[in-house]
């Protein structure tokens, strides 16, 4: 603009011989404010570069907290950022082409709208996206305590057998040596006695020193009434011949009639819960070493009573989990 007054004033000067020093004046004063109008526009547009700049700079550390946001929301996060920036295009385009073309102006307004749906639909997957989230991280705090108070009640089980077992070694120590072992094994605890504290060969009969061995065990049951009581009867490998204590018909009849021998004293303790107690024969094939020889076969020949505690808390949480 000012360059067109500068070459108008030189075709002035050119084509009229006289040019009064009013008009000249004018001229000069239009030129001299043109010129602080172009600098004025000039700081204008420093300030508007600068503040883009600043703008670009928030754009990018906002971009960099969005990028920290989690796994499950990233597809959904870049569908809506790419999204957002189509809409600033189509609205870009919709600004320049809004004075030029009516048939433009409808069509950017059309994909505008379409636009502005599919961004609604994505912001409200996000906001569902977000609330399974939430319900995730609800549920898996539930879940992380019922795990922790499941680890306290098998911890508490496991320290109630150890100390179950300490208390039968106790009591039970004067039997040791006799053939009698306590042991604890996969949150068990296992009493075994061997024949030859129980039973004469071939005899479901408990003599008098097992008794004793198995009414002592019995106290110690009765204080734990929350402990299951299985009773095995095992043999060797030896066949029953003839007719033994009134009749024996095999190796299972003998381990079973032995086992419930020792639930009928357990049981002579009012303070037992005959519920607790179960009597099993397992014949001769759970041997704990080999029947070749005699002193394998006396190790075979044994009750074993296994003391479990009851689980049925601790598996209905398991359950749960």
């Amino acid at each position: 603009m000012i360059r067109k007054i500068a070459f108008a004033i030189v075709v002035l000067s050119l084509t009229t011989s006289c040019v009064s020093k009013k008009i000249y004046q004018d001229l000069e004063n239009k030129y001299a404010d043109l010129k602080k109008e172009r600098n004025a526009l000039a700081d204008e547009n420093e300030t508007l570069s600068q503040t883009k700049n600043q703008l670009e700079i928030d754009r990018n550390n906002l971009q960099s907290e969005l990028d920290k946001t989690k796994t499950e929301r990233d597809k959904l996060a870049n569908d809506f950022a790419a999204s957002q920036k189509r809409f600033e295009t189509l609205k870009s385009s919709y600004d320049a082409l809004e004075k030029n073309s009516n048939d433009a102006l409808a069509n950017n307004m059309k994909q505008n709208r379409e636009l502005l749906a599919e961004l609604d639909a994505k912001q409200k997957t996000l906001t569902a996206e977000q609330e399974r989230l939430n319900k995730l991280k609800s549920d898996l705090e539930a879940s992380s305590t019922r795990l922790a108070e499941l680890e306290k009640m098998i911890a508490d089980k496991e320290a109630t057998m150890q100390k179950l077992k300490e208390t039968l070694s106790k009591a039970l120590n004067a039997f040791e040596g006799k053939g009698l072992t306590v042991e604890n094994r996969n949150g068990k605890v296992y009493v075994s006695m061997e024949n030859k504290l129980l039973f004469e060969s071939g005899s479901w009969t408990v003599g008098s020193e097992g008794k004793k061995a198995v009414k002592t065990l019995g106290n110690v049951l009765a204080e734990n009434p929350d402990i299951s009581v299985l009773i095995e009867g095992h043999t060797d490998n030896d066949k029953i011949t003839g007719t033994i204590g009134g009749g024996i018909e095999n190796n299972w009849d003998l381990s079973t009639k032995r086992a419930t021998a020792i639930v009928n004293i357990l049981s002579d303790n009012k303070k037992i819960d005959k519920k607790n107690l179960t009597a099993a024969g397992r014949s001769e094939f759970a041997p704990l070493a080999t029947n070749d020889t005699n002193e394998g076969k006396a190790k075979n020949r044994r009750i074993e009573i296994i003391l479990t505690p009851k689980l049925d808390e601790i598996s209905k949480m398991m359950s749960e989990l």
